[in-house]
């Protein structure tokens, strides 16, 4: 947990520093979704080979290579290697990381402890969103980055300049942390039966356990939901941001802060729905989905920043708590369908897909002059007309599986 946390602060900081350097480049608007694009890229085109990659070696050890990686694009960004690369570098890790840290779950735990664990995990990563989204903005704006900047170490030339490149130290310090803790991860003993290399067979293996996941009920319903939040969260983070300068008139280091309110609220509604959620009762959390999609479609009639600050809990603490009981779901129907390892992977690729279909969009969008409310409004009313779908779909599978069921028991 402490591993991860440290890790997925680093990368969320690490953004908003290479949003900032962005914004001092000069750079148009429409470039800025690019970022996380550019960072999520490798979750896509990996997801066939990360998963039997995580399944081949013992979990702590893959988490401490992913980390290395991470170090080595962070490093770019300080040779003035341009961000969308040095950002995209920094991805290929948490791709490679991301099977790892979830697949360790369900070697360590049973079945019945998913949805607790999950609820930490998921509130651990929620917290390094908000903190890593307001330390991101502090260390390139405001007080804390003149700080930074008039630090001297004695006697030492340090060469730190700019304030990128204090931000940059103190980020490098944080993966290297989050390396340290992934050394302390025990070997949990679980061996998978041989791992296939060759890359041929890896893709045709993926494809198939994507066609398991999409056409079991139970999965399908619940890899839709987390597919549709994280492409949705991820576009919103930049959303909110460009909403704050625009609506509100703040600063970035304060838009930044806003959208960790997002998060807080994220991380109140996972901490609630773990202790309220069963495995057993993890899809009536559905209409949730919807509501959060109107509430966002409404943020172009807020211009205080108090209402804003409202509003965005409420989104938040709606999106927390119907995404876990909905993630803890797929992941059991992962583990019975397929191994742990290539579950997540799949997940992955759907999820990733999902942020990198949106954020083009939403840069398409900007590249086309659209106005921001214009965006808003089309994108909250779109979330919350694909999640009254997918609740129409589930009702339909139910209504099948009910029917079915009746006719095995006109035959006996």
């Amino acid at each position: 947990m402490a591993a991860q946390f440290f890790s997925s602060l680093a990368d969320n900081a690490l953004l908003f520093v290479a949003i900032d350097l962005l914004i001092s480049m000069k750079s148009p608007a429409w470039i800025t979704p690019l970022l996380k694009l550019s960072f999520v890229l490798f979750y896509v085109l990996l997801a066939a080979f990360v998963g039997a990659f995580a399944d081949a070696l013992p979990k702590g050890r893959v988490m401490f290579i992913a980390n290395l990686i991470k170090i080595f694009g962070c490093m770019l960004l300080f040779v003035h290697v341009h961000p969308l690369l040095a950002y995209a570098i920094v991805g290929f890790g948490a791709a490679i990381y991301s099977p790892a840290k979830y697949g360790i779950l369900t070697e360590l735990l049973p079945a019945e402890k998913l949805v607790a664990a999950n609820g930490w995990i998921e509130g651990l990563t929620i917290s390094s969103i908000i903190l890593g989204t307001v330390m991101g903005g502090a260390l390139v704006a405001g007080k804390t980055a003149t700080m930074l900047l008039n630090f001297d170490m004695p006697l030492i030339e340090t060469g730190i300049d700019t304030v990128t490149e204090s931000a940059l130290v103190v980020l490098g310090f944080v993966y290297v942390l989050a390396a340290l803790f992934n050394l302390r991860i025990p070997d949990t003993g679980y061996v998978y039966e041989h791992q296939e290399r060759n890359p041929v067979k890896l893709i045709a293996d993926f494809s198939r356990c994507v066609n398991i996941l999409w056409k079991d009920k139970l999965g399908q319903i619940s890899l839709a939901v987390t597919t549709l939040f994280w492409g949705a969260g991820a576009t919103l983070q930049f959303i909110v941001v460009e909403w704050a300068k625009k609506a509100l008139g703040m600063s970035f280091d304060k838009a930044t802060t806003l959208v960790g309110v997002v998060a807080i609220g994220v991380a109140v509604g996972a901490v609630m729905s773990a202790r309220i959620i069963t495995l057993r009762n993890s899809l009536s959390v559905i209409p949730l989905g919807i509501a959060m999609g109107i509430i966002v479609a409404c943020m172009p009639l807020v211009h205080s920043v108090y209402v804003a600050y409202a509003l965005l809990i409420v989104i938040g603490v709606l999106s927390g708590f119907f995404v876990v009981p909905m993630n803890a779901l797929l992941q059991h129907r992962g583990h019975v369908l397929m191994s742990a390892g290539h579950s997540i992977a799949v997940q992955n690729f759907n999820e990733n897909l999902s942020i990198l279909t949106m954020l083009a969009m939403y840069s398409l969008m900007l590249r086309l002059g659209l106005g921001l409310n214009a965006i808003i409004i089309m994108f909250g009313l779109s979330v919350a007309g694909l999640m009254y779908y997918i609740m129409r779909l589930h009702a339909a599978n139910q209504r099948e599986k009910d029917s079915l069921s009746l006719i095995g028991e006109h035959k006996h």
